[in-house]
């Protein structure tokens, strides 16, 4: 192992006990690594930085860029505390400008229709069950898909209704309390799963018919067929995405509050836990997601004016 993988593991193992999340650090910076060491360099220096993150193998017109360049930036922070000689690359160096794309709010029949496509266009029986299961999860509790992909088999409590999510978003556990009608369609999927599949090379609580992890790719590909056959969003100017159906679930449930006259300032923080969301004003964000809950805050804030 190089002198500059050792430097590596040491910082990522740093910033893992500081609770950050670490998805693109830990997926690229290997990826910089080799290339010091491909490249002979002695020190992290502007010069050489700059020639990985824009390596012609991406898009100059996407983000992968920008991310290369924050990886590099916070190892080279890093590597300045040990080594003198190291350049940090100054901030704007390689920007991106994040367009908003705004999300698409799936209705209850949206989802029953993607629900419904599954046994033709997953025609597996088993493979059916998981996917259908983890849709009307991901719609009935607004978790993240990696957070349903990474669910295990302990991380339900049957007797009081809870599912566990482990260190997930900025390293963060919670619990998330589940409607009965949830807790009965995981049993029925549990019951299934086991019935189908005997020696699991998996210890998840979703699997495939191998009884092996599912793979995000493979649902990731699979969701996309069941959009377009079921035509859900069709007339729609945005498309639908796995992670829209998170979004919807917060509107949803903002919509649901406003409508019952609720002290939705109060109850944002509970929502905010029960999303896993940092703060509560990136839950404040799902506010402008539809037309809809914009007018019942504008009415709330008008009447309150009154």
């Amino acid at each position: 192992m190089s002198d500059f993988a050792e430097r590596a593991e040491e910082y990522l193992r740093l910033r893992r006990a500081l609770g950050h999340e670490l998805a693109d650090a830990v997926r690229l910076l290997p990826r910089f690594v080799a290339y010091l060491d491909e490249t002979g360099a002695s020190t992290v220096t502007t010069e050489v930085a700059l020639s990985w993150v824009q390596r012609p193998d991406a898009d100059p017109s996407s983000s992968v860029w920008f991310h290369r360049m924050t990886v590099v930036r916070g190892f080279a922070r890093h590597m300045s505390g040990i080594d003198a000689a190291t350049e940090i690359p100054p901030l704007g160096l390689v920007t991106f400008r994040r367009h908003w794309r705004p999300p698409f709010i799936y209705s209850s029949s949206d989802v029953e229709a993607l629900m419904d496509a599954v046994p033709r266009v997953v025609p597996t029986p088993m493979r059916t069950a998981t996917f259908q299961t983890m849709i009307g999860l991901l719609a009935a509790t607004g978790l993240r898909i990696g957070e349903v992909i990474r669910l295990g088999r302990v991380d339900i409590d049957w007797s009081d209704g809870v599912l566990i999510v482990r260190a997930s978003k900025f390293n963060k556990s919670r619990e998330v309390p589940l409607d009965p009608t949830v807790v009965e369609a995981l049993a029925g999927y549990a019951e299934i799963r086991d019935r189908r599949v005997h020696e699991p090379r998996s210890s998840t609580f979703f699997i495939s018919a191998k009884g092996t992890s599912v793979i995000y790719t493979d649902f990731g590909n699979a969701f996309r067929r069941l959009v377009l056959s079921s035509r859900v969003g069709a007339g729609s100017s945005v498309s639908p995405r796995i992670h829209d159906l998170r979004h919807s679930f917060a509107v949803h449930t903002l919509v649901r509050w406003y409508r019952a006259g609720e002290d939705v300032g109060a109850l944002l923080p509970r929502l905010s836990t029960y999303m896993g969301h940092f703060e509560p004003r990136y839950t404040y964000w799902y506010l402008s997601a539809s037309p809809e809950l914009l007018r019942l805050a504008a009415d709330r804030l008008e009447g309150l004016g009154r």
